[in-house]
């Protein structure tokens, strides 16, 4: 046996909270705060998302903007075209003080008022593209992922006939049998609309399969498990217990989608499916440059750095967001 420790008399032992004064206690953290740390040290994906953030704002408040400089959308300015040859009068595309970007060809439109009115226009169907077909694809994938078996298989079936159809034959076949007016939507209302339903119908799928991957791995875990053997109900398994797991990739993709959907609307714009002159979007201003190229290459310039330094800002933002949320990176 081990001789007992002899205290001297008078003498008092260290109580526990005496040994521990003066240390800094150590705090958890939660997934998302780790994930925040992560995201601020990468430079590149926060620059991303700022420029997501002032393009978001350049959006919304498209109006206010246009006020403040003084630049309209819409209006003609012929007296800035040359009648002849109808291009800008002037070096660049009739760049000046008060036209900082130029006006177009033959009406003299105002090109910069014009590009912060596409990016409405743009941003606003990716948006909402992007969130139909999230939900779509977020419940879809979780279903075939948790139940398997026919539920799977008919999910699974549906998805690669989605996926096997070609999207633009389909929607300008879909545009062009539309009438002007439906269910009281007509003009740019009804193009958006059909649009949207386009793109975020038939887009789903691509989400659809992330998700049900994520969740077949998801349904063995243990807290599945501990809910399933207390009664929880299905549906309770499934958004309650599966889909705040699947936050992060839901996220990521969403950010990664986006910009895709920038594109895919450019380019039925720019083949004449898109909203309607005289509203201002980015394809359509391209597909007007493509015609006055040779005589006036400045205007193809706006439009196209447009939509590259979007989808751009997107991908980079993206890509860090998934970095910042993987578990297994460091």
């Amino acid at each position: 046996m081990s001789t007992p420790l002899e205290v001297e008399p008078g003498s008092q032992s260290a109580q526990p909270e005496a040994v521990l004064d003066g240390v800094k206690k150590i705090e958890g953290r939660s997934l998302w705060q780790i994930s925040w740390t992560r995201l601020k040290r990468d430079k590149v994906a926060l620059a991303g998302g700022v420029i997501v953030l002032l393009l978001v704002l350049v959006a919304i408040f498209a109006p206010l903007i246009c006020k403040a400089i003084g630049i309209t959308p819409n209006d003609f300015n012929q007296k800035l075209v040359d009648s002849s040859l109808q291009t800008p009068i002037g070096k660049l595309g009739g760049i000046s003080w008060d036209h900082p970007l130029g006006v177009e060809p033959v009406n003299g439109r105002d090109i910069l008022a014009r590009v912060i009115y596409g990016a409405r226009i743009s941003l606003l169907i990716a948006v909402l593209a992007t969130t139909v077909s999230v939900v779509i694809g977020v419940v879809m994938g979780i279903v075939a992922g948790y139940f398997g078996g026919w539920v799977d298989s008919l999910i699974s079936r549906l998805m690669d006939i989605f996926l096997a159809f070609p999207l633009v034959l389909f929607a300008l076949a879909l545009v062009g049998a539309i009438p002007d007016s439906i269910l009281g939507l007509e003009g740019d209302a009804l193009r958006v609309a059909l649009i949207v339903f386009i793109i975020g119908f038939f887009s789903w799928p691509y989400i659809g399969r992330i998700i049900r991957g994520q969740t077949l791995s998801l349904r063995e875990r243990e807290f599945v498990d501990a809910a399933r053997s207390l009664g929880a109900r299905r549906p309770y398994i499934l958004f309650t217990e599966l889909l705040p797991n699947l936050i992060a990739p839901i996220l990521v993709y969403s950010t990664l989608l986006i910009p895709t959907n920038v594109l895919f609307e450019a380019g039925l714009s720019y083949l004449g499916v898109g909203v309607r002159p005289p509203t201002a979007s980015w394809g359509d201003m391209l597909s007007i440059a493509s015609k006055w190229y040779q005589v006036d290459p400045m205007y193809m310039i706006p439009p196209g750095l447009a939509i590259f330094v979007t989808v751009l800002a997107f991908n980079l933002f993206g890509d860090g967001l998934r970095d910042a949320l993987d578990p297994r990176s460091r």
